[in-house]
């Protein structure tokens, strides 16, 4: 007789069912920041009627908050809801570079540079390759979850190993590393578009750049990478050892001698470009230079401003060279749909934007923001917390609530225009506050439910074990997660310890010193 009772959950399926409860209590972040925003005109009203005030810390001005709720409130945001958005920083660097990953991702470019860093590694750095290849990947916005996690399955299985262990070290690299890479991808001018608007409460001229945290996301994806492979081998693969779990139906085509071609014309592209880069960027009286400027970093300013461009054209020129090569693009049709295409999976997104920005626009009017800095940065004072363990708080604080607020982006939109401003008033840069939030952002997406791509993760694992749920991808994850977030704020530490640049140009301090 078949004992029929249900096994009992254990301790983890309880905290993770938890959690999950609680994330979907919560409504959709656009909805979120719709209510945020009701209540920013609400709390100005009462706030208001209070005799509040700090002094502003640039100008010794008394700061009041400003009721939204009255006539000339509501004639503002009346006014103001058009421009809210239209003028919101991360909107338009977003799109820009977009359009010319789009090109590059539409012609096929993507995946088979994807595939054929798989298909040529060695057994015994198989897994460091395709955790590195999933850290890469998040150049190109999500394309690593719903290709390279699954095909690194695939790959495994060809290998004799457990495919769900290649899964595993290509969802750590993909989303756990999401915050690492040698060079920017769409998230960069997104957050720095964040971070810009957050600290323009303290400095309206602060400016930061999207490569703010370049030198320091470089000096992470080998650490990612190793920590990745660490885990996977020594903790990881001990529940799911080598053998025979493929069905027969597995297989990783090769690439055909058009995509060999097209990745040639692409090579080529890449090298006219970079060339090109270089004659603007080395010399003193480069196009891309101020010339005359003794301080380098200050001379590519032009460059450095240029950012979002030069994705922008290395995405679209690349992209259309690997298309003519390949054959996937014949006319000036197939790039323009393939720029519509990257557009088309924006539509929510924009949604989004329209709400954050109505939120972080009303929150700055009502002077709520620097109001709450001030007083929170005198409070920090008061507790005396050292510099580098309050930001590993931060970085700890970031990733709890990434268990329940799986968008980078929507969380950013929340928590910069309150901790930018109050780190700022602490003597803290916003690039250094901004790399505390990617790091925590990062190493707690492989566990979080509230993930936007963790069901499609559970979906693959259920392609080889068909009971695989929640439980099942936490459990097999929660090791990178902690590895990570060790490591990488060991590496943080040392970073802010040694007071090196985050990035070109990226300051580590307020005001820079």
């Amino acid at each position: 007789m078949t004992d029929s009772t249900p096994a009992r959950p254990s301790a983890v399926d309880r905290f993770l069912a938890v959690v999950e409860r609680a994330g979907n209590t919560l409504p959709h972040p656009a909805t979120l920041f719709f209510l945020l925003t009701v209540g920013v005109v609400i709390a100005s009203a009462v706030v208001a009627q209070f005799d509040v005030g700090v002094v502003h810390p640039k100008t010794g001005d008394i700061v009041t908050p400003v009721n939204l709720l009255s006539v000339d409130g509501l004639q503002r945001i009346m006014g103001g809801l058009v421009t809210n958005f239209t003028g919101f920083a991360p909107l338009g660097t977003v799109l820009v570079a977009l359009i010319g990953i789009g090109v590059a991702e539409h012609s096929g470019l993507i995946g088979a540079c994807l595939r054929i860093v798989v298909l040529n590694a060695p057994r015994f750095l198989l897994t460091p390759i395709v955790v590195f290849a999933g850290v890469m990947s998040n150049m190109a916005s999500e394309i690593g979850y719903v290709l390279l996690v699954p095909l690194a399955g695939l790959l495994y299985v060809a290998a004799g190993r457990h495919p769900i262990l290649g899964i595993a070290a290509a969802f750590a690299g993909v989303s756990g590393g999401y915050s690492a890479n040698l060079l920017l991808g769409t998230i960069d001018p997104l957050l720095s578009g964040l971070s810009q608007e957050a600290a323009q409460i303290v400095d309206p001229d602060y400016t930061v750049s999207p490569a703010a945290n370049l030198f320091f996301m470089q000096a992470s994806t080998p650490l990612v990478t190793l920590l990745g492979w660490f885990v996977t081998e020594k903790i990881v693969a001990r529940r799911f050892p080598d053998g025979n779990y493929g069905r027969g139906d597995e297989k990783i085509d090769p690439l055909s001698p058009a995509e060999k071609r097209g990745l040639a014309y692409a090579g080529i592209a890449t090298a006219v470009l970079t060339a090109l880069v270089l004659w603007a960027t080395v010399p003193a009286d480069g196009a891309l230079r101020i010339a005359g400027e003794s301080d380098v970093l200050k001379s590519l300013a032009p460059f450095l401003h240029g950012i979002v461009a030069l994705i922008f054209v290395a995405g679209g020129l690349v992209g259309i060279a690997y298309g003519v090569g390949a054959g996937t693009i014949r006319s000036d049709t197939d790039v323009i749909n393939g720029m519509s295409k990257s557009m088309g999976t924006l539509a929510s997104y924009l949604v989004l934007v329209f709400f954050a920005a109505q939120f972080v626009a009303l929150f700055n009017w009502t002077q709520l923001g620097l109001i709450f800095a001030v007083e929170g940065a005198e409070f920090l004072k008061s507790v005396g917390l050292p510099k580098i363990p309050l930001l590993l708080c931060f970085i700890l604080l970031t990733a709890v609530v990434n268990l329940a607020m799986g968008s980078a982006s929507a969380k950013w939109a929340l928590m910069a225009p309150v901790f930018v401003p109050m780190f700022m008033l602490l003597g803290y840069s916003p690039e250094v506050t901004q790399t505390a939030y990617r790091v925590g952002d990062s190493v707690t997406n492989i566990i979080s439910p509230m993930m936007s791509y963790f069901a499609l993760v559970i979906a693959f694992l259920q392609r080889y074990e068909p009971k695989a749920g929640i439980g099942t991808v936490v459990a097999t994850m929660i090791p990178y997660s902690i590895t990570f977030l060790l490591g990488w704020s060991v590496l943080f530490a040392l970073w802010i310890a040694l007071g090196l640049p985050l990035g070109p140009g990226a300051p580590l301090v307020y005001p820079a010193g």
